[in-house]
Formats: structure tokens, sequence, C-alpha cells
């Protein structure tokens, strides 16, 4: 029962202004690749991974290598919600469409059901609990958010209550046997 560090990528032009970024690869901000780079100060005080698992979108992979976490392998289960229609749109744009919708309740036409995401996040899960000493997951906040209310035996949609920054940090054990949030949406403050 090794403990499970997940890494949000760092910023992009689209997480920066709440766009939903789920297929749609794009590139790390100039702040989103500074962040990134700062990870592997944070991460230098870790222990030694037993394994590394990144999302394929290039926006994981590139925060997995500057943050000094490579060899990293591609898990294609680790990508982020398929958001389908609403790909690119920022919530108050499909709620112009759809009132009171949020992604955690609301249909996403065209796209993957909170199912869908939960059902690759509990095969992450049965990979990490198969490794040999601790892992790091490199990948998107709203996928991580799913992995972490599984981890904590929750329903999927309770990932709505850990807002996960980009570029942050988290840490999922057990208190003894018990699942456990030990750090959460922690972030390096370089000077």
């Amino acid at each position: 029962m090794a403990d499970i560090w997940i890494v949000r990528h760092g910023e992009t032009a689209w997480s920066a202004t709440g766009r939903h970024t789920g297929r749609t690869n794009v590139e790390l901000t100039d702040a989103g690749r500074r962040d990134a780079g700062d990870l592997a100060a944070m991460l230098a005080s870790a222990p030694r991974f037993g394994l590394v698992l990144t999302s394929p979108l290039r926006r994981a992979t590139e925060t997995a290598r500057l943050a000094g976490l490579e060899p990293a392998t591609v898990d294609a289960d680790l990508r982020e919600w398929d958001y389908g229609d609403y790909e690119g749109l920022t919530t108050p744009e499909i709620r112009a469409r759809r009132p009171g919708w949020t992604i955690w309740t609301g249909p996403v036409p065209g796209g993957e059901t909170i199912d869908d995401v939960a059902t690759r996040a509990r095969r992450v899960l049965d990979r990490c609990a198969e490794a040999a000493g601790p892992v790091v997951l490199v990948a998107h906040g709203h996928l991580l958010r799913v992995l972490t209310a599984l981890h904590l035996g929750f329903p999927p949609s309770a990932g709505a209550a850990f807002a996960l920054d980009a570029g942050a940090v988290g840490v999922l054990g057990h208190e003894r046997e018990t699942p456990a949030l030990r750090a959460w949406n922690l972030r390096c403050l370089a000077t």
C-alpha cells in the first residue's frame, strides 16, 4: 500500500482561461513550463518512485520531463475526460446552453460519462496497487480528482470537492489500512 503522488500538468493557455481541455493536445505556457521545472525541487525530497505514469497528452508528458520524472511510462487511461461537444468551452459558455450544468452532474454530449472516466481511473489505481514502491501519476485535473475520490472510497462525483490547480501535487496514501489524503494541492513556491 505505497503512496500515490499525483501531479497535475502545468498551466496551458486553455487551463488559464478555464476552457475544458480533454483530447486537444495543447502545450504548456511559459509559466506552465517554469512551474513544471520548479516541481523537480519539490519532488527531489519525495521517495524513490517504483513507477512513473503519465498521460499521453503533451502537456502531461512535458510536465513529467521538466519535473525530472523520467523514465515515465505512458498510460492512455490517464488522459483527461473527453468533453465531446464541450471541448474548448468554458463552464459559463456551456451554461448559456444548459443552465446549471457541471461536469460532475451534467451530460457531456459526444464525450465520456463520469462512469467512463471512473472506469479508467480504477484501472490506474489497480496498476498502482501492483507497483513495487510509491507511484507518481502526471495527468489532468478532472481525471485526477475522480481518481482521488475513488481511492478514498467516495463516488466519482465527489471529485468535485478536490480542486487541483495546474502544476499542483497531491499525495494519496493510507492511515493504517484506511485510504487517506496525505497532502493536497501543493505548489512549489520558487523565488
